[in-house]
């Protein structure tokens, strides 16, 4: 079994000066951080590289060449026979979940990112898609929001959006 956090579009430090404790507290949790890019500083993929027991991530379209240089655009890893992705941008919603299964066929699981939007649907022939949305920049969404998950025997479980709330990610800023 591996506790799983899904992150994505923590802007840190231009939408927010860090991550909100609560996401902290949720990475001390985890055996594996999932991070669908769009740092924005090469600080806090260092704080989280040095927190995370294990840590899986992406560069997003708003890291610059550092990020570029230490981050895959499409990270893959197999957790405990799941075989988990992630990558920051996956087009437009409409068709996303064809286009996915097209261009992922290795993959049970693909976490993304770039809307801020929280996603959670299957595509054709099983491939889960699952956007966490932003723990530090909610846009359009009420909330700002991260995903836990549990990998085990081959399947994902206990997948759980968390919003927090409006004060705990105006403390981050």
């Amino acid at each position: 079994m591996t506790r799983l956090l899904l992150l994505a579009d923590t802007h840190v430090p231009r939408r927010a000066r860090d991550l909100p404790p609560q996401v902290w507290e949720a990475v001390d949790a985890a055996d594996l951080v999932v991070h669908a890019g769009d740092w924005v500083d090469v600080a806090l993929l260092d704080a989280l590289a040095g927190r995370a027991p294990q840590l899986l991530a992406c560069w997003g379209n708003n890291d610059g060449p550092d990020l570029r240089a230490r981050l895959p655009e499409v990270g893959r890893r197999e957790v405990d026979g799941l075989r988990l992705g992630v990558v920051h941008e996956t087009g437009p919603a409409t068709g996303r979940e064809a286009r996915c299964a097209a261009g992922y066929p290795d993959l049970d699981v693909l976490v993304f990112g770039h809307s801020h939007i929280p996603w959670d649907t299957v595509a054709p022939g099983g491939l889960r898609l699952l956007n966490p949305g932003s723990p530090t920049d909610r846009r359009r969404q009420p909330t700002c929001t991260y995903v836990t998950a549990v990998a085990r025997d081959g399947a994902l479980h206990d997948v759980t959006l968390h919003r927090l709330p409006l004060r705990a990610a105006a403390r981050a800023r």
